[in-house]
This record gives C-alpha cells, structure tokens and sequence, in this order.
C-alpha cells in the first residue's frame, strides 16, 4: 500500500477517533455537514490545546501537515498488530 493512500486511512481513523475524543471531553462534536478540512482543523487544534500533539511551526499549519500530524497521532494509539499501523 503506497504511503499515501495510507496515511489518508489513518487520518480517517484519527478523525473517527478524535470525534469520538471531542464528544467525550465535552468540547463539541462533528456535524454531518461539517467538511473534512474543517473536521482536521478542528480536532488538530483541540489536540494541540491539550498537550496531545506538538503544534506545527509558524507558517506550516495548513491543512496538509495537519493531516500528516494527526495520522502520526493515530497511528501510536493504536495497538500492536492492527492493520494500519506500520
């Protein structure tokens, strides 16, 4: 499976997680019309804020190195042996 393709999993995965994270914590959950750019951007910034994840550097917070974070994110949470982790 090329890199790509699946780091582009585990960002579905991370975004399942996080929603599942964000309801939990109390601090809102995704709308069913809610985009995927703004589903990233909502759960990186909520990650950051409690010390889950590094923020990016001034000027690298786009959209595509918050997906990278949170696939980099997801993929620790995950147990030994589950098929999207590396």
């Amino acid at each position: 499976m090329s890199r790509e393709k699946e780091e582009a999993e585990l960002v579905r995965e991370a975004l399942r997680v996080g929603a599942l994270y964000m309801k939990k914590r109390g601090a809102g959950e995704f709308e069913p019309t809610d985009g995927a750019g703004a589903k990233v951007r909502a759960l990186y910034r909520l990650l950051v804020h409690d010390g889950l994840i590094q923020p990016l550097a001034k000027g690298q917070d786009n959209e595509r190195n918050m997906k990278h974070k949170l696939a980099l994110w997801i993929e620790r949470q995950l147990p030994e042996g589950h098929p999207l982790k590396t």
